[in-house]
């Protein structure tokens, strides 16, 4: 039995920034209390930034820094959450429909689990879906690598869509 039909597509996102001190640290749209944030252009939510790079590649868009370059001053400490509301339109303009997004948040700490919840309702608000469609996790790096040293913070996500029916 074949249950994704040929109006069903899924993409994958992955995105890493350093941590830094001076900088809240917002993840999937929260800001989580730690003493250092994510570094880059924007306001560096590696969450938002990797489920928009999966609806970007799902729907066939390119990646994020096609449609928000790193550079562009428009985009300096914008809120990913924004920019992820941004790229869901964009979708829906190619003729797909977010369905589900399943992420997870690579760090040594903070602890995450207390602010998961929050963090998949402000995702599913950026994407009008349901927050029922929007499962997070959180684990560590073992210590491995600059990762597991807490030197940054990872994520991972992959988004199905599904073509619309009057889609062109």
């Amino acid at each position: 039995m074949d249950g994704a039909g040929p109006g069903v597509r899924a993409g994958i996102g992955y995105d890493v920034h350093p941590l830094v001190p001076g900088r809240s640290l917002v993840l999937g749209g929260v800001t989580v209390p730690f003493d250092r944030g994510l570094d880059g252009h924007s306001d560096a939510d590696v969450l938002a930034h990797a489920v928009a790079d999966a609806l970007l590649g799902a729907s066939g868009q390119g990646d994020l820094g096609r449609h928000f370059p790193p550079g562009d001053p428009r985009f300096a400490g914008a809120s990913s959450l924004t920019l992820l509301y941004q790229v869901a339109r964009l979708a829906r303009s190619a003729g797909f429909e977010p369905v589900y997004v399943d992420a997870t948040v690579i760090c040594q700490a903070p602890r995450l689990g207390p602010h998961l919840p929050a963090m998949g309702r402000a995702l599913a608000g950026a994407l009008d879906v349901p927050p029922t469609a929007v499962n997070l996790k959180a684990t560590t790096h073992e210590g491995l690598g600059a990762l597991g040293r807490g030197e940054g913070i990872a994520a991972l996500a992959v988004v199905t869509v599904q073509a619309r029916a009057n889609r062109v």
